[in-house]
């Protein structure tokens, strides 16, 4: 009988450890791709040249992604400024303030964000709040300003959940020493609650930054779409995603290999966030 069960368990366990390696096969089959058909190009023009030129032009040789660089860590941080506080706002209320029956309303509600496509969230940008920038701020509307406004309401959910499982890991003993020495509910929340879950906290930023520098379809939207790097909040602009979504399907040779490049450096970036982010958690489980 026990020789019964742990052969089931075995079974179940490679069952589990074949699905866990196939997600890592599919994840490993992508990455090759992309290197495949965007390391060539590199070799081919330079490093240097494809990162750090100013001019896009692939049909005459010129394949510089640097405007798209800047203008992809421009919106970025646009978002996190415009978001970031307000999904640390809502966590803090959720974490501390809110009661049973309130936070099991409120917390679905938000992560309910996530669920809603890109292109909905574009479209709401293109009919209210292009116009209102336009009528209001002058410009055409579509600008770093409405860009990072729509991916700041898109990153909420992303920050809101991190924040609030690393708010929620700090040991209740904190709260009620802090409490039994005199302080009060926001004294205790600011001193000594958000210290502890700061590197959660920053953890879920990174990742904040990483779902908005990925994001396409809403930012072709309401971006623009222009090749240069912008110079004040209401100039249009392309981001990586743009391009590469913008492109591909007409993309032939070098130009084709110009935009896997463009995703190679994407993909650089994403990962680089994911794996400082990894870090912070890991910082903040060992403490």
């Amino acid at each position: 009988m026990n020789r019964r069960i742990a052969n089931k368990e075995n079974l179940i366990r490679l069952v589990l450890l074949l699905f866990a390696l196939s997600s890592l096969l599919f994840l490993f089959i992508i990455f090759i791709f992309i290197l495949s058909e965007g390391v060539p190009l590199f070799l081919k023009a330079g490093v240097r040249n494809i990162t750090m030129g100013s001019r896009w032009a692939p049909t005459k040789g010129f394949f510089g992604i640097f405007p798209m660089i800047v203008s992809s860590f421009m919106v970025t941080f646009g978002a996190l400024v415009l978001g970031a506080p307000l999904a640390l706002a809502c966590s803090t209320y959720l974490s501390e303030y809110a009661g049973k029956k309130t936070g099991m309303i409120l917390k679905p509600s938000l992560e309910l964000l996530a669920g809603i496509p890109s292109v909905v969230y574009g479209f709401l940008g293109v009919v209210y709040l292009v116009p209102l920038i336009r009528e209001y701020l002058g410009g055409s509307g579509f600008s770093i300003l409405s860009t990072s406004l729509v991916l700041g309401v898109m990153i909420l959910p992303t920050i809101t959940s991190i924040s609030f499982d690393a708010l929620m890991s700090v040991p209740a003993a904190f709260r009620e020493g802090s409490l039994a020495m005199g302080a009060t509910k926001w004294q205790t929340v600011y001193k000594v609650v958000l210290p502890a879950a700061r590197s959660g906290i920053l953890a879920s930023f990174i990742l904040g930054m990483g779902r908005a520098i990925g994001e396409t379809m809403a930012v072709i939207m309401v971006a623009g779409n222009a090749l240069k790097i912008p110079t004040s909040l209401l100039d249009p602009l392309r981001t990586l995603t743009s391009n590469i979504a913008l492109e591909l399907a007409y993309a032939t040779g070098d130009h084709r290999q110009a935009l896997f490049s463009t995703g190679v450096v994407l993909l650089v970036i994403i990962m680089s966030l994911n794996l400082i982010a990894n870090f912070w958690v890991k910082r903040r489980v060992g403490r």
